[in-house]
This record gives C-alpha cells, sequence and structure tokens, in this order.
C-alpha cells in the first residue's frame, strides 16, 4: 500500500498524485493507492493519515512531497515505516514561519484558509531532526527547486539514499521517470 501526502495548499489533484494513481493502476495495484485530502491545520493531518495507517493490513509506504515530506518523515519514523520523500519541507535553524503565517488559497479549489501561528507551532512539534532508520528513506530532490533549497534536504537525509537532479523545480519535474522505482521500494508487484 502506498499512502501519498500532497503539499502545503495542493491535494489529490496534483500531476504528481496523478501520474502515480495511473501507474499503480496500469500495474494491476489501484487498490493499493490511497491519497486525500489533507486539512490545512498540521495535527489534523496528521491524524487523518494515522487513521488510515491503522486501517492498512500490512505496514504501508509513505510518499510525500513538500509539507507532505516533512509529514512522511515524522510518520514513517514514529510508525517504523518506509518513506520517498519528493523536495521535501525541512525545518532549519532560521527557517521564517512567518512564510506560512496568513490567507491561502488551496491550488485546486477556491477553498481558503487562514495559517496561524499556533499551526506553525504543530510543525515545530512534528520535527525529526534525527533519523534513527536512514534506510527507510528514499529523498528525491531537484537541484532547481525555487521554493525550498535542497541543501537542507541533503542534510536532514544525508544517510538515506538519494536522488539529486540537477535543474528542476519544486514540482520535481521528472517524477514520472521514477513511478516504478517508487513502486518498487514500496515492495509491491502485480
Amino acid at each position: 500500500m502506498i499512502l501519498y501526502l500532497h503539499g502545503f495548499r495542493s491535494g489529490p489533484q496534483s500531476q504528481k498524485v496523478q501520474a502515480l494513481a495511473t501507474r499503480m493502476a496500469q500495474r494491476g495495484l489501484a487498490a493499493g493507492f490511497w491519497c486525500e485530502q489533507l486539512s490545512p491545520v498540521p495535527l489534523e493531518a496528521i491524524a487523518l493519515v494515522e487513521a488510515c495507517i491503522a486501517r492498512c493490513p500490512t505496514p504501508p509506504t509513505l510518499v510525500g512531497s513538500s509539507l507532505g515530506g516533512f509529514y512522511a518523515t515524522h510518520l514513517a519514523e514514529k510508525h517504523g515505516l518506509r518513506a520517498v520523500v519528493i523536495n521535501p519541507f525541512v525545518p532549519y535553524a532560521d527557517f521564517d514561519q512567518a512564510l506560512f503565517i496568513g490567507e491561502h488559497e488551496m491550488i485546486y479549489s477556491p477553498q481558503r484558509f487562514h495559517f496561524t501561528d499556533a499551526h506553525a507551532a504543530q510543525i515545530a512539534v512534528l520535527d525529526t531532526p534525527r533519523l534513527s532508520r536512514p534506510e527507510n528513506f528514499w529523498l528525491l530532490a531537484e537541484a532547481g527547486d525555487e521554493v525550498l533549497d535542497y541543501h537542507h534536504a541533503l542534510t536532514r537525509y544525508a544517510a538515506c539514499r538519494q536522488t539529486v537532479l540537477p535543474g528542476g523545480d519544486h514540482s520535481f519535474t521528472r517524477w514520472e521517470d521514477y513511478l516504478d522505482a517508487v513502486i518498487a521500494f514500496a515492495g509491491l508487484a502485480e
């Protein structure tokens, strides 16, 4: 089973989610894919995914992009799961949480939400600065990420499997080249 955790303001309609869902369906694995709209409130998002993890008959693999990669890291560490993190958000010493604070609109719907200081504090509580099982993680990053400095991810996931590509952007432009490898990392077969 693969549980996909989308990024901040994103959703199940994203290109990466749709591409992975389509590839899994093509390979007869559609029933092994889950992605739902995550709440913009961090602890609510985590609670939704933890409820899904609890229903899985076997340990799932988490795939997360951007803030979803941050969530996947927290949950993989907490539950001993494998995770693929794509251009993940990584808090760092001088990170300005004010970048999140304020009114935002979802990318795939007109829904608006207000991200507060209390929500930012929830992210701080969920941070996993040290990975106890680096073999459970695979970092996919593009150096051209215009939203997040990929160097922070290189440091956080230093002992993990890493695929770092030149160019690209925050969307991870070469995602479709890695779909089958992600499915294999999850231990899924037709």
